[in-house]
């Protein structure tokens, strides 16, 4: 169903109801094979955050890439208050004052905070940019936002947290009035999703309405006021945050009632496949050794900047300057220095950069998927072409991912479905050990069973698998153990019996001494 007669009748405004700041009737938009958006409505007000629920292939990013102009829909009309926006104008959107922060950031790395900011922009006396007075600006826009970061620090420097924040700073110095923020907590550890919710509300409080996409529906339940529902390209339902509870937002989102968790099975402690002994990396991993056994789930947990990816790149030579040893199956190995060393060892990363270090963007995902091991789809040096599409379909299902599309470029897809991708070739080629950086980021709650289930049948199978998240609840959730890394150095090995979430955070916190 559309929208509620109640909020398309607000919609047409009274003198006491805040104005609209987008009205969407009607949307459709359709791609080679596939119907993304269906006769969609979709409102948000002047003064709300708008939370927008749906699976992955829902038709989320279809709408706000029409809302941002990056796409024109094939019929249905957008209006940004009160003014109608024409299809296939890229600037008009903007010019209306809509902006969107994705989960990749534009970030250039590069470049100061403060250019950054004003980028495109730059503020000037005369024919020179002033950096004074692009410091006096950046200054008043971080009060505006509460947040603390030095103008003149190189952006690359900064975390992830920050630089997300100077892409909303932008967007405000822009004079946008729209923000769109797709996934934004996802590579956000506790602390700073907490800022971050802080700013949304200013932004609300401050008269910036704010479209929020999050597979984190305790969030989107906690820091919305409204949430719409996508299924199949359709809006299914809207209404009131408080007219919504996590049960019910999965139930319109899949058709179907929550699935409850499968109980934690532990894993027989089995033979051990890899020791990890005094692994360190420069100024950012301290002499980390851990023990990891055949059919083990091994979560690591710590906040963002704790050395968790730094410590997976390490074990698979991706990491400079890392130093360290390995034991593999009770003999003695040099630490990685290239990912081909780290396979040959059977070492596998299914990184959390999926667009630089995941995928080929330009193959599409039978190739991505099967090209890990392509003598497995190959007769001698002739590629079987049926092999290889069997092969990834099975992959896919398992991962529920649409077989479908499977034909398209990786880069055309969206950034859940590319994450299956990045999983998905590794569980083609499975690896003795497979190091899973962030698996469930940008996946919809749906088929973060599936990818549980998935690690845990592996893990069945014998593979040794090595977690990290984000979402310290999935890893208290899945893994056998839990290592608790803070600031680079190891706080305990916890198993499953003993890591609970209030142990977790105060190691994380480092309220509780070294007990590793």
């Amino acid at each position: 169903m559309s929208l509620s007669d109640e909020r398309l009748t607000a919609a047409a405004g009274s003198e006491s109801d805040p104005p609209a700041a987008v009205i969407v009737r009607g949307l459709s938009k359709a791609f080679p094979g596939a119907q993304a958006l269906k006769n969609v409505d979709f409102e948000l007000r002047a003064d709300e955050v708008h939370g927008l629920v749906g699976e992955n292939g829902a038709g989320k990013s279809t709408l706000i890439k029409i809302l941002t102009g990056a796409y024109g829909p094939d019929s249905g009309t957008v209006e940004i208050f009160g003014q109608r926006i024409a299809a296939r104008d890229p600037r008009a959107q903007q010019r209306a004052g809509v902006a969107a922060i994705y989960q990749e950031l534009t970030i250039i790395p590069e470049m100061s905070a403060a250019s950054n900011v004003f980028l495109g922009r730059p503020k000037a006396r005369g024919p020179f940019i002033s950096r004074r007075a692009m410091d006096r600006r950046f200054r008043e826009l971080a009060g505006q936002l509460g947040v603390d970061i030095n103008p003149r620090a190189l952006a690359g420097t900064l975390s992830v947290a920050n630089q997300q924040e100077l892409e909303i700073m932008r967007a405000l110095e822009a004079d946008h009035r729209i923000l769109i923020m797709d996934e934004p907590t996802a590579s956000l550890g506790p602390h700073e999703r907490q800022r971050l919710y802080e700013i949304v509300r200013s932004l609300r409080q401050a008269g910036t309405p704010v479209i929020y996409i999050s597979h984190d529906l305790d969030e989107v339940l906690d820091l919305c006021d409204c949430i719409s529902v996508m299924r199949d390209g359709e809006n299914v339902a809207t209404e009131p945050a408080s007219a919504w509870t996590k049960k019910s937002l999965v139930s319109a989102m899949l058709g179907a009632a929550l699935r409850e968790p499968a109980p934690h099975r532990p894993s027989p402690r089995a033979e051990e496949v890899l020791r990890a002994e005094g692994i360190s990396v420069p100024g950012l991993v301290h002499d980390i050794s851990f023990t990891l056994h055949t059919g083990e789930i091994l979560g690591i947990a710590g906040l963002v900047g704790a050395g968790r990816t730094e410590l997976l790149r390490a074990l698979v030579g991706a990491q400079p300057g890392a130093t360290g040893g390995l034991v593999m199956a009770g003999k003695a190995q040099a630490l990685p220095r290239s990912i081909r060393r780290a396979l040959a060892l059977g070492i596998a990363l299914a990184p959390e950069d999926r667009k630089a270090q995941g995928l080929v963007l330009t193959l599409n995902g039978f190739a991505n998927i099967t090209l890990t091991d392509m003598r497995a789809v190959a007769n001698g040096p002739i590629l079987n072409q049926r092999r290889r599409k069997t092969a990834a379909e099975a992959i896919a299902n398992a991962l529920a991912f649409d077989p479908r599309r499977l034909a398209a470029p990786a880069e055309t897809l969206s950034g859940g479905n590319q994450q299956k991708l990045v999983v998905a070739k590794w569980l083609h080629r499975k690896p003795r050990v497979l190091l899973m950086d962030e698996p469930t980021r940008g996946i919809d709650v749906g088929a973060k069973g599936e990818m549980f289930a998935v690690m845990r049948r592996l893990a069945d199978e014998g593979m040794a698998i090595v977690m990290v998240s984000s979402e310290l609840e999935e890893v208290l959730q899945v893994a056998d153990r839990v290592l608790v890394l803070a600031k680079g150095r190891q706080m305990a090995m916890l198993e499953h019996a003993d890591a609970t979430l209030e142990r977790v955070l105060n190691l994380v916190f480092a309220v509780e001494g070294a007990a590793a």
